[in-house]
């Protein structure tokens, strides 16, 4: 498949340079020059169909024959190794786990899958690559995981100082190898910024062989329509007659874009409930018309805090940038951080099941987009994004109780801490790369 750029002034791409190259030459994303299309009959050869099926067939259709399909077949098998549970709280009120693979977040998905590709490439081209990332937290530890221990690779890590819980940054911190973490004098975006100018520094990518594994790249992106393939069959085995609704929390939109690929490829998906934080420029877009980003605003829900999700840039070029049919897909709801906590220990009580703040945004904008539309009768499905434990102080605050660490997260508490502290100006960032 041929992917080209969101600005349209980049030549177009494989699969191949689009992963290599991460962002294109002309500062746009990558992104499909024709959105694949399953027919009925194909969706319904995989409606009982296993997750790794379910993967493999949608992973096939951006492919198009470039990895052969034995060895497309075993990255999908070596990167999928858990589960993706479908809790129900309520007869049509589910909750789709995505916080199973190894560091116990959504971003497992895409980081594994894109490490997993890198290093094909990487191998086929014998050559070395620097995977440059930008993260708020999940993004980093999922992606040092993901490539840890994979050939010719090497990654460099930003993320902003004081802006992620304790757990995130030691699982940033910690990996060692092949992965180093810089902690930027910054939010995320200053941290996403930099990682923009070094992809449109020439002369620094005459010295390294730079990619990126934020959501930017494009095979970040391609597997998280794989979990809404496989939940919205799910969700029709249970419903009949019936297409699903996903309630997503939205910081950098990456994960919301693989949702809109999924229902574009034809997977039964009626409508999509973003919900944001304080940092609501999409939601205001969606409601009015009009696309301000204001400056970063610190949340409980740090991981959505953006004020100028990339990914955006995506769901424009998608509709065609017509709010209007934008909107008619996607409804957009903020919530406050008091909102996150009584939602945490309303759930909690109702239900017993145990939210962290992303998860709780997700399911109260699920809430107030009921209230706005009380003829839905449809199965919805909040997508949760990460591990209640990987917020224990804000589980704290919201139910005055300790929880249970898991064995792999207490393990990294216990390891040293160790960054490279780096201000928020370019020079700093390119004179270290230029000496790795």
């Amino acid at each position: 498949m041929i992917f080209y750029s969101t600005n349209k002034k980049s030549t177009p791409a494989s699969l191949k340079k689009a992963t290599l190259e991460g962002l294109a030459n002309d500062g746009g994303l990558y992104v499909p020059s024709v959105i694949p299309r399953f027919s009925e009959e194909e969706i319904e050869l995989l409606r009982d169909a296993p997750f790794n099926d379910i993967a493999f067939a949608v992973a096939k259709k951006f492919n198009d024959g470039e990895i052969p399909d034995d060895r497309l077949g075993e990255i999908i098998e070596s990167c999928f190794t858990f589960k993706t549970p479908l809790v129900a709280l309520e007869a049509d009120t589910y909750v789709e786990e995505l916080f199973n693979g190894p560091t116990l977040a959504f971003k497992d998905y895409g980081a594994r899958f894109l490490a997993h590709l890198t290093g094909y490439f990487a191998e086929e081209d014998r050559t070395f690559i620097t995977i440059l990332v930008a993260t708020s937290g999940d993004t980093g530890s999922a992606v040092a995981d993901g490539f840890k221990g994979v050939p010719n690779t090497r990654v460099v890590l930003l993320y902003p100082s004081g802006k992620v819980s304790r757990l995130q940054e030691q699982q940033l911190t910690t990996v060692g190898g092949n992965v180093t973490a810089l902690e930027i004098d910054g939010d995320f975006d200053d941290c996403q910024r930099l990682v923009k100018q070094a992809f449109m520094d020439a002369e620094l990518k005459q010295c390294l062989v730079l990619t990126s594994a934020n959501s930017i790249n494009i095979s970040r992106l391609i597997p998280q329509t794989f979990y809404y393939a496989w939940g919205s069959l799910q969700l029709a085995a249970r419903h009949p007659g019936k297409k699903a609704f996903f309630a997503v929390p939205s910081g950098n939109y990456g994960n919301l874009t693989g949702g809109v690929l999924a229902k574009m490829m034809g997977f039964p998906i009626e409508h999509f409930i973003a919900g944001s934080n304080a940092n609501d420029s999409v939601t205001r877009y969606l409601e009015e018309g009009r696309y301000e980003p204001h400056p970063t605003v610190e949340t409980l829900s740090s991981a959505m805090d953006v004020g100028n999700p990339s990914n955006f840039a995506r769901l424009r070029h998608f509709y065609l940038d017509d709010h209007h049919a934008m909107a008619a897909d996607i409804s957009g709801h903020s919530v406050s951080d008091s909102e996150t906590l009584d939602t945490i220990r309303a759930v909690y009580d109702r239900f017993g099941y145990i939210m962290d703040p992303h998860t709780a945004v997700g399911f109260r904008a699920l809430e107030k987009f009921k209230e706005a539309n009380s003829t839905v009768d449809s199965p919805a499905a909040i997508m949760s994004t990460a591990h209640p434990a990987k917020f224990i102080e804000a589980i704290k605050e919201a139910l005055d109780m300790d929880i249970t660490i898991p064995d792999r997260l207490q393990e990294v508490l216990d390891k040293q801490k160790i960054s490279i502290p780096m201000s928020a100006d370019y020079r700093d960032l390119s004179s270290f790369l230029s000496k790795l």
